[in-house]
Formats: structure tokens, sequence, C-alpha cells
């Protein structure tokens, strides 16, 4: 590990999550070669995103996304185990080969499947969370200007408030006070203690917290984009697209879908990366 990784991931609070393996009547289809570890799927995840991916009261991790890379694990024939760290540390992380898979829902852009293996595999759309009750009357875009709002380190959520916030400012409106925090937990957590004034996340969580009564989802549907698992061996990528693919035939992509109220693909998997 080179010592940028190192500190990265020290920095991160890395925690890493292996599960029980699975019993091994197959084999694997994927060559150690191409993977972090033999015989074993790491990926990583940030469980800051109930009911995607979150820790429950046990300290393990469930969602809809770990659930997904349990599947796509077993049919693989290897061993799932999870890496807990930040977003900003996951592409690098990738690049170096520390994981096979980043598993946290990271949105599809073309610059992003200029340097990783993309595939598609669900659309999610960004919310904005309010204090209960939305004291501020926050219901359209333009309510966010002069208003100081709390957003995950370098995602894709970033960026689009930014791009919100430049809109905004061209129409010579003020500006919207951009805090960005380490994971989605923090920046709730600001939200909480009045720190900010509202919370941009994606929309399933967003509605999860509305659902618990923490907080009102002011906004919600905003900039919808796929959302990709993402690979740097496009022989692992091939395999998770056939497994995608069987999934979709049997039945289980789409039951896990409509379990959390996601929009399945309605077209076979392909891969969207650098190289197809």
């Amino acid at each position: 590990m080179t010592t940028t990784m190192t500190k990265i991931l020290l920095a991160a609070g890395l925690t890493v999550l292996a599960l029980p393996a699975y019993a091994q009547s197959c084999k694997p289809a994927v060559a150690d070669s191409e993977l972090a570890k033999p015989g074993t799927l790491i990926m990583s995840t940030n469980p800051t995103l109930p009911p995607m991916q979150f820790v429950d009261s046990t300290g393990e991790l469930k969602g809809m996304r770990i659930t997904l890379g349990n599947e796509i694990a077993k049919r693989l024939c290897l061993k799932p185990e999870y890496i807990r760290i930040e977003f900003s540390a996951m592409i690098p992380g990738l690049q170096a080969g520390r994981w096979d898979l980043i598993n946290t829902g990271i949105f599809w852009t073309e610059e992003r499947a200029k340097l990783m293996q993309m595939v598609q595999y669900e659309s999610q759309a960004i919310s904005i969370s309010v204090a209960k009750g939305n004291p501020l009357k926050i219901a359209k875009p333009e309510d966010l200007s002069g208003r100081t709002v709390g957003v995950e380190l370098g995602g894709f959520e970033e960026r689009k408030i930014k791009e919100l916030d430049k809109a905004l400012t061209d129409k010579g409106m003020k500006p919207i006070t951009i805090r960005t925090f380490d994971n989605f937990a923090t920046a709730y957590q600001a939200l909480r203690a009045g720190q900010t004034e509202g919370t941009v996340s994606i929309d399933a969580t967003a509605a999860e917290y509305a659902k618990r009564g923490e907080f009102d989802r002011a906004m919600s549907g905003l900039f919808p984009t796929p959302v990709a698992l993402a690979m740097k061996s496009k022989p692992l990528s091939e395999a998770v697209v056939k497994v995608l693919n069987d999934m979709m035939q049997d039945g289980s992509y789409k039951k896990l879908m409509d379990e959390y109220g996601l929009l399945p693909n309605s077209k076979p998997f392909m891969i969207n990366g650098p190289s197809s």
C-alpha cells in the first residue's frame, strides 16, 4: 500500500467487514489475478445512506446495495467482503487495487466512465431535507438562495448543488453557502444541530429520514441520473454484467428494486467504461 493511500484510509477511519463464506460448490467466475484478494469480492461502501446502505443496531451492514453485493458475490462463487470508507477515497482506492468494486451507489457521469468500468443498475435523484415543519418554507430551488446547506464531500450531490448555486448567482440571486462533510450521516447531524438549513442527499435516504419523522423532504426528484457499480477490471465487470442479466431473467433483480421502491432497468445490463 502506498503512503498516500495509507493516509487516505486512516483518515477515513477504514473498517473492514468480512461476511461468512458461502458454501463453495461452484468454480469462481473470475480469476484470482483480477481480484485484490483470491476468492474474494472486496467492495467499498459508505454505509451512511439508509435504507440503501447502513449499519444496523448490531453493527452489521444492511440495505439494498449490501443485499445486491452479496448476491453478486454468491453467483460469482466469491466471498463478499466490505470495506467501509468515505466516498472521497473510493475511486483512488479502486485505481490502486485496494478493492474490486465500488458498491455505494456511485452516480454515472461521462468523466467517471473514462476512469472505471461502470455498470448502471438503477436511477436516483436528489432531495433537499429540511427541519421538521419546514420553517423556512423551502419548496423550489430558488428558495435555497442565501441558505446554508450540507452535502457529502466529493459526490455527485456536491457537484449538482454547486451547479444550482451558479445558476442562482447567474440570475443575480444570493449564493448558497455549501458546507461539505465526510459523509451523509454527518451532514444530517449538522442539520439536526441547526448548523445548516438543509441537507442534500439521494431521494431514498431523504425519504427514509422523513419516514422516521426526523426531517421533512422539501424537494425531491432533482437531477435524475443513473447509478452504477464501478470496477477497474474488465473481466470482473463482464462477469458482473452476466450476473445482473441472469438476475433480471429470473426476476430477483426486479424483486429487489421493488422492495426498495426503485425504478429497475428495462434493458439488458451493459458496461459503460473506458474500453467499452
